[in-house]
């Protein structure tokens, strides 16, 4: 069901839908290692995702970060999903998060590989994503001066391809026939390009027979990928604050806006 705020806009959804909301009632338990997150944020995903390949027992707990309630500030001051609590300690921030999980599973399938070097270059082009794709999503998404669209969505296809072109050649994951770190890093936003830059800004479907195309539909075929996503209600519905840049959306949409990098 659509969310709309008093004004009749489209506004961020409360509650996962599709196979997320299984996903998060299946894991709905009090648990040791608990998951604060919200079902539309892509920095949650990237956790929830790297929870759901290893398979380790977790709890999923829905919050409103723009309520900042005070379970959530506890375990994060500022705030901000995702957070972490194991036991009595906590964190945040996803790429950290994503590294303690891989600490912590002694047993099962690790993101990151084995050999040094791989890792090294695993975390070279995380920090690509970071640093440079990222911002470029956000940036294309939030222009509302139509002139100027082009020019971001070729900026943030440029940034694409210099990953692409890192990748393994036959992939069709980015180290190859098996998700890793950096496959997780970019999933959520591989997602949010098909359904809310393709709504938004008519970003165009990816060729099915071209590395990136391949990628991505992998991407969508992963379990643990499906297993966090929700019907593509949520986020359009979630992201039209963003390609309204309507003010007070988010920390990220005021850091694109002052020309910054992510927060």
């Amino acid at each position: 069901m659509s969310s709309q705020n008093s004004t009749g806009k489209k506004t961020y959804h409360k509650r996962a839908s599709g196979a997320a909301f299984q996903t998060a009632e299946a894991h709905s338990a009090p648990h040791d290692l608990k998951l604060y997150g919200s079902c539309f944020c892509p920095f949650v995903q990237r956790v929830w995702i790297s929870l759901e390949f290893k398979k380790l027992s977790y709890q999923y707990y829905e919050v409103d970060p723009y309520a900042k309630p005070k379970d959530l500030l506890e375990v994060n001051p500022r705030g901000f999903v995702p957070a972490l609590r194991h036991g009595d300690w906590s964190c945040h921030e996803s790429s950290v998060l994503m590294e303690y999980l891989e600490e912590i599973a002694d047993r099962g399938p690790h993101l990151l590989p084995e050999d040094p070097k791989q890792r090294a270059f695993s975390r070279l082009w995380t920090d690509h994503i970071n640093r440079h794709i990222l911002p470029a999503f956000y940036r294309y998404l939030q222009c509302t001066d139509i002139e100027k669209q082009p020019q971001l969505a070729k900026d943030l296809s440029d940034q694409i391809n210099k990953l692409t072109e890192a990748a393994d050649k036959e992939g069709p994951f980015f180290l190859g026939n098996e998700i890793s770190f950096v496959d997780v890093q970019l999933a959520p936003w591989m997602l949010r390009m098909r359904r809310v830059l393709t709504v938004y800004r008519g970003w165009p479907e990816p060729d099915k027979s071209s590395r990136w195309g391949r990628w991505v539909y992998a991407i969508e075929d992963a379990p643990c990928v499906k297993a966090t996503t929700s019907e593509n209600e949520l986020y359009v519905d979630s992201y039209e604050r963003y390609a309204e840049n309507r003010p007070n959306t988010s920390q990220v949409q005021k850091a694109i806006n002052e020309g910054g990098g992510l927060p």
